[in-house]
């Protein structure tokens, strides 16, 4: 039996740092309200980055600390460094901290020295420091990067996938993100991934980051699904992806659209617990504060929910 779906809607921190203009405070807390809003209970809200590096979350501890909170809803806010853990802890010592706090890692050596400056054993040195100072007071969530292909070193060994889920199940992390970063997961690829992740770590709770970078994004989150994954990430119109300065991707490098995830799991009859009305008011919005259409297919052909299925003979 399935576990009830849970969608981490991505759009305020994944699916921002993409864009070249982004909303000013107030623009990025009326879209979150308007994920809490449609039954989102965890909500990827921001980023701890150095402004210097990513200005667009400059403004996160005023963000949260201005954000309406909900019960039963998580914010979660990343954290490249333990400089961003201890002004994670500042917020929260404050009062409007983030409930979860996400730490980065990368599959391949090769993706770790240009995206992150380091080598993979100095990287993990810095994740044990931020668990260290996170442990008891954030959910920890591991991100491992690259995890089913890289741009330099092309494919990766699913082995070193479940070690690295491992190492963050044993610091302490209950769910541990597998990004497909540049979207190179194929169904069979990503549910023998899954399968093994939750055979061989039981103690975390495994997330499905899929990037639609080569149309193949809604389906290797039904391969994840198929082999027992309940928690997904993506970003309303599919936005996102990685910073826009990252000069290895290409075409559309964004995540899978959360309006056309939560319609698939609408009518494939999976609980999800969202309002799929306010999904689609959520969507528009989010269009209007980048003033493009985004790449969702579902915002732009309408909603197909479960119900409708019982009208047609199948």
């Amino acid at each position: 039996m399935i576990n009830p779906i849970t969608i981490c809607e991505c759009f305020a921190r994944d699916g921002l740092q993409h864009e070249p203009q982004v909303p000013d405070t107030a623009g990025k807390i009326a879209l979150i309200e308007m994920f809490q809003s449609a039954g989102f209970r965890r909500i990827e809200a921001t980023s701890y980055a150095h402004p210097k590096h990513v200005p667009c979350f400059a403004d996160a501890s005023d963000l949260l600390a201005k954000l309406p909170r909900r019960l039963g809803i998580d914010h979660k806010a990343t954290c490249p460094n333990p400089r961003a853990v201890e002004r994670a802890l500042a917020d929260l010592d404050a009062g409007h901290g983030a409930q979860e706090l996400s730490f980065l890692v990368s599959a391949t050596e090769s993706h770790t020295a240009k995206n992150l400056r380091t080598n993979r054993a100095d990287q993990w040195q810095k994740v044990e420091k931020m668990a260290d100072l996170a442990r008891g007071k954030f959910r920890m969530v591991g991100v491992i990067s690259m995890a089913l292909g890289c741009p330099f070193e092309g494919a990766v060994d699913p082995s070193q996938v479940v070690e690295d889920a491992a190492r963050f199940a044993a610091l302490g992390c209950e769910l541990v993100t597998i990004g497909d970063t540049i979207g190179t997961g194929m169904p069979t690829t990503v549910n023998a991934l899954f399968k093994r992740l939750l055979n061989e770590v039981p103690d975390i709770i495994p997330v499905a980051h899929m990037h639609d970078t080569r149309g193949t994004g809604i389906a290797n989150c039904y391969a994840a699904l198929d082999a027992g994954v309940s928690h997904f990430d993506s970003a309303m119109g599919g936005v996102g992806g990685h910073p826009t300065k990252i000069s290895y991707g290409s075409g559309d490098t964004g995540n899978v659209a959360t309006e056309d995830l939560v319609t698939l799991f609408d009518a494939e009859g999976l609980q999800h617990g969202l309002d799929l009305d306010a999904v689609m008011r959520a969507s528009e919005a989010c269009e209007i504060a980048l003033g493009r259409k985004l790449l969702s297919r579902v915002a732009r052909t309408g909603l197909w929910r479960s119900e409708d299925l019982e009208k047609m003979d199948v």
